[in-house]
């Protein structure tokens, strides 16, 4: 295979260090290899950071925070639209280097790189929009208002199945907000984020600041709960799953600190016997089996009107029998690898579960091996028929597993929608306006997403994205969800001769 891509990444087959900035360290032996679950490969030994080395990170995170904060808002937005411009120079190397590494198709690669693009350009924007509110005091000769502050070390956590996007969504708006960044990839997709870390410490180097803004510490879940437990970390944003948000909550709880999750979802999508079914199938497509069903966005469920269901289930089998499963490089192929084998492992038992559950499986997907499929990482996909009585029907599958049920009314499909855990993305698929109005309604779907005739997978950095319930109750990226990354002071002047109290008290000395 040819492997440019890593090498216009700067990257190559050696030995690679944590990062403070540009400057790595390679005085150690604990390491893990960067792999990759399109053919197996062991790409690079990549070191872990030791306790002195992670002290040090944080230490000069700590000192380039005060200065970083002195810059001027749209002067850090200038150097974040550097970043955008070396990210869109990178693009299809980078983009690979996410397939590669990840799984994901290319074209999912270079989306996901788009993505940090994007949020890039959101952040410059928001460089000279990080507005405060004034108010009229109830005190005369008085002003009130409120501003907003850099917090100062915000730690990002990131997982595996979108390695680079996610953390940029925090990272931008982060460092735009004034704060510093360090970022605890997951293991299992190091390189991506050690190329991220060569692009961006480039550019702030380039403007005067030459480590401490964007630092990366590699290591397993320990180290991420060391990230938990500092008090100088004083926003930890999770990715993961609802399990590891559940830890990450309690860790920074503990110390009272700031935490913002993305976690898991159950997402369903609504099926209306008034949709557009040359929406629907596609639709439902993608959301069950794009990024091999490891987005955390995926469509799990479908509800189908009972009037269209065999219709729809015919449409969705023949389908299923038109994807392609191969090689995520090469774009003619719609799946890619699961990210590894304990992944494949956990599909298989998922299915086996079904089986024993008694539940209609009408594709069942297996493990695929032979010519091309050398990494026991390809799967082929399943679709499931189930009731509300499913045992298994609350828990998150993160893989090419989609049930399908029946409903016969709206408010039946919404309870059925609602009726989990989760609360991050949800859709309906109907061309009937009062179905649409009812779905988003107070009464409607109770997650952070609620789409009409699009799927439930993907989102665009315009929108905050997140979900309730166990899904983590986080914003990231768009809207308002800068506010996460700075802290609200309230400030009254009085201009006056006389010091009046609030609420008409008197104090007469």
């Amino acid at each position: 295979m040819n492997t440019t891509f890593l090498q216009n990444l700067g990257i190559t087959a050696e030995e690679f260090g944590t990062a403070v900035g540009e400057k790595f360290f390679q005085d150690k032996q604990s390491f893990l290899f960067a792999s990759s679950p399109v053919d197996g490969k062991k790409i690079a030994k990549v070191y872990t950071t030791s306790e002195e080395e992670y002290e040090k990170v944080i230490f000069t995170a700590q000192q380039s925070a005060l200065q970083w904060r002195q810059l001027p808002a749209p002067k850090r937005g200038e150097i974040i639209r550097q970043i955008g411009d070396a990210l869109r120079l990178h693009k299809n190397d980078l983009g690979m280097l996410v397939a590669y590494e990840m799984g994901k198709s290319i074209q999912e690669g270079y989306g996901e790189v788009q993505e940090m693009i994007d949020i890039c350009d959101f952040a410059v924007g928001l460089s000279r929009q990080l507005y405060g509110l004034t108010m009229h005091s109830e005190r005369p000769a008085h002003r009130m208002y409120e501003q907003w502050h850099p917090l100062g070390v915000v730690g990002v956590i990131s997982a595996f199945n979108f390695p680079v996007a996610v953390w940029c969504w925090n990272a931008a708006l982060a460092w735009v907000c004034g704060n510093v960044c360090v970022w605890k990839p997951s293991e299992k997709t190091p390189l991506c984020a050690i190329a991220c870390q060569k692009i961006v410490s480039n550019i702030f180097a380039k403007n005067g600041f030459e480590e401490g803004i964007s630092n990366i510490i590699i290591g397993d879940a320990t180290l991420g709960k060391k990230l938990c437990a500092d008090k100088r970390i004083a926003l930890v944003s999770a990715t993961g799953s609802t399990l590891m948000g559940k830890n990450v909550a309690e860790v920074v709880g503990k110390r009272l600190g700031k935490y913002l999750l993305e976690l898991g979802g159950n997402n369903a999508m609504i099926i209306s016997n008034k949709a557009d079914l040359n929406l629907a199938i596609p639709a439902a497509c993608f959301g069950a089996i794009g990024t091999a069903g490891q987005r955390c966005t995926s469509t799990r469920r479908l509800l189908i009107h009972q009037d269209i269901y065999d219709e729809f289930i015919t449409k969705i089998t023949q389908a299923y029998k038109q994807l392609k499963i191969g090689n995520p490089l090469d774009e003619k192929n719609h799946i890619g690898p699961l990210i590894d084998k304990q992944a494949v492992d956990l599909y298989l038992k998922a299915i086996q579960r079904c089986k024993d559950a008694k539940a209609n499986i009408l594709v069942e997907g297996a493990l695929l091996q032979g010519n091309g499929f050398e990494s026991n990482c390809y799967v082929s996909p399943s679709i499931v028929a189930i009731d509300k009585s499913f045992p298994h029907i609350e828990e998150e599958i993160f893989a090419p597993l989609l049930y399908v049920m029946k409903y016969e009314t709206l408010a039946e499909a919404i309870d059925l929608n609602n009726n989990v855990p989760q609360g991050l993305s949800s859709s309906i698929m109907t061309l009937d306006m009062r179905e649409m109005e009812q779905f988003l309604s107070a009464e409607g779907s109770d997650c952070g997403i609620a789409n009409v005739n699009i799927g439930t997978s993907g989102a665009e950095i315009g929108g905050a994205f997140g979900g309730e319930k166990e899904t983590g109750g986080g914003r990231e990226s768009g809207s308002d969800a800068w506010r996460n990354y700075m802290r609200r002071q309230t400030n009254s002047i009085n201009y006056g001769t006389q010091i009046p109290l609030a609420q008409g008290i008197k104090f007469n000395l």
